[in-house]
């Protein structure tokens, strides 16, 4: 009884990453924008602020590469969420909602394509390396292990604001005061260091999203502000802490 009771909650989770990984698969204008969004901060602002500015003898491009990779999984991850508003709107919640498997396997299934979708489009980024030539390519696994942990916290969080809203415009405002600010607080575009606002470095050292950054700077570029292990642990506590929040908030959702 045990094991086919394990074995529905498992097809339920596949069903649903499946689903997931279809839509996207489908939606060509969402893969081209992932893509083309980024290279164009890397590009434009990258070379336009780069011009004048030169951090530890790394060209700008090449620095704010790593960020760059973190806001599309911020970006991707969150706005994740949306989906389930749209599919509350369409009725094809109730229909996921009603099947014999626990709220808590739907949720890891929706989790689960949120993060498949951000990595492919992590993956399509990564091919563009080659571009920035202070990018170690042998840091690339470790990089892409810390974007991974990330867009797993992330997608709980874009899921957790969506499984407490109703509408799409509602969505849009609440996720973009939680986007922005996380961005602009990661130093993903700066470096995090003493020359920084006293009142700006707390508030950095605040933001989960910055050990992120760090993390992945640390691994393609040899550039850290914190330890490796402080980066991870922040990181992975804050994975947890939001699929925890994520599964309980989706689970008392009407």
């Amino acid at each position: 009884m045990n094991d086919n009771r394990l074995q529905k909650e498992l097809m339920g989770i596949y069903a649903l990453w499946w689903r997931e990984f279809i839509v996207f698969r489908r939606e060509k204008s969402r893969i081209v924008s992932s893509v083309v969004q980024p290279l164009m901060w890397l590009f434009l602002f990258g070379s336009g602020v780069g011009a004048s500015i030169n951090i530890s003898d790394i060209n700008y491009r090449d620095y704010i590469y790593p960020g760059i990779l973190t806001m599309s999984v911020l970006f991707g991850s969150v706005f994740f969420g949306l989906y389930i508003v749209w599919d509350r709107k369409l009725d094809v919640l109730k229909a996921v909602l009603v099947a014999p498997v626990s709220r808590i396997s739907i949720f890891m299934g929706k989790v689960l394509g949120g993060c498949t979708d951000v990595t492919l489009q992590i993956l399509i980024l990564f091919i563009f390396s080659f571009l920035f030539p202070s990018v170690n390519p042998w840091g690339i696994p470790m990089a892409l292990l810390f974007l991974l942990i990330t867009s797993i916290a992330l997608v709980s969080l874009g899921l957790a604001i969506g499984s407490m809203l109703e509408s799409l415009e509602g969505f849009q405002v609440v996720s973009t005061f939680v986007v922005f600010p996380l961005f602009f607080l990661s130093g993903a575009l700066f470096p995090v260091d003493n020359k920084l606002p006293l009142w700006l470095q707390s508030l950095v050292k605040l933001n989960p999203l910055t050990y992120a950054v760090d993390g992945v700077r640390g691994a393609l570029l040899n550039v850290n502000a914190f330890p490796f292990y402080i980066d991870f642990g922040v990181i992975t506590f804050f994975a947890v802490v939001m699929f925890l929040l994520g599964s309980v908030l989706f689970s008392r959702m009407k």
